[in-house]
């Protein structure tokens, strides 16, 4: 089964919101922490800044250029031992909704939804489990061309199952990608240059906290907005990218947090090995 395909897609996405990969640098994108709550897809990306609100009194980054605000936050996200991510990335035309806690063990829990599919992810000490519904399966295993008949019997086999996938099976490093906290984080600096030639505009709130946003003009089109917490440690709490490619909506929040990760009950398992041999992951 192709779920590695749609993993992939989420991990890229992680990576993008916390790195800025590509030349869509500070791009749009996001994760969690705390336990995941029950999934709602999320709103459509916003446009322009978030909520207008008077700057707090004194300017906590008062004097600094908004490269220099950028290289605080960087720093700042980057100390996190968990977090929690939320919202909406538009990939390959259509709107992925994410919603994933993860911490610095490499644990994570959450769930994601695209093309009209839904899937659920824990993982913790190493395993992976996964919980899609009939679209979402469908959807991966028709993207493989695998046969009918095959993909039917293996959607009857994981109805209401948790696919469970142990380290050094097939799929597992793309899967475990999701959850490692620390190289989404190191992924900050990656390259440096993506986050140069900022502006500071408006200053807004996030979820209630003031913020200081920072805007990029896109060499290859649209516009990217990082929104940096002015109380306490200067993390970015949300980053919207409009036009270009992959247009979308994150907010950032639950910064260290405890992370709980529910393993599935075996009884509601089915172990990667007991699905068709030449089926993949």
């Amino acid at each position: 089964m192709a779920t590695h395909r749609k993993l992939r897609i989420a991990t890229a996405l992680c990576t993008a919101v916390l790195a800025g990969a590509g030349p869509a640098g500070w791009a749009a994108a996001a994760s969690p922490a705390g336990p995941a709550p029950a999934f709602a897809p999320a709103a459509a990306p916003a446009v322009g800044f978030a909520d207008l609100a008077p700057s707090p009194s004194p300017d906590p980054f008062r004097g600094l250029t908004a490269d220099q605000i950028a290289d605080r936050a960087v720093t700042a996200t980057q100390s996190a031992t968990s977090l929690r991510m939320t919202g909406r990335v538009v990939t390959d035309g259509q709107p992925l909704d994410v919603d994933f806690a993860v911490n610095d063990h490499k644990q994570c829990t959450g769930k994601l939804r695209i093309g009209g599919g839904g899937a659920e992810l824990r993982q913790i000490d190493g395993v992976t489990y996964m919980k899609g519904d009939e679209k979402f399966w469908r959807a991966s295993m028709t993207s493989q061309g695998l046969p009918e008949p095959q993909i039917d019997a293996t959607i009857e086999l994981l109805k209401g199952r948790w696919l469970k996938i142990t380290p050094g099976q097939a799929g597992s490093g793309d899967l475990g990608g999701v959850c490692d906290l620390k190289a989404l984080l190191a992924d900050l600096d990656k390259d440096e240059a993506d986050r140069r030639g900022l502006t500071r505009g408006p200053d807004a709130e996030v979820a209630g906290t003031p913020v200081a946003t920072l805007v990029k003009q896109e060499p290859t089109g649209g516009t990217t907005t990082v929104s940096v917490s002015q109380e306490g440690k200067p993390r970015i709490l949300k980053i919207v990218k409009t036009g270009g490619e992959e247009p979308g909506t994150m907010v950032l929040s639950a910064y260290d947090k405890p992370v709980k990760v529910v393993v599935p009950p075996e009884d509601e398992t089915v172990d990667l090995t007991k699905l068709d041999p030449g089926t993949s992951v």
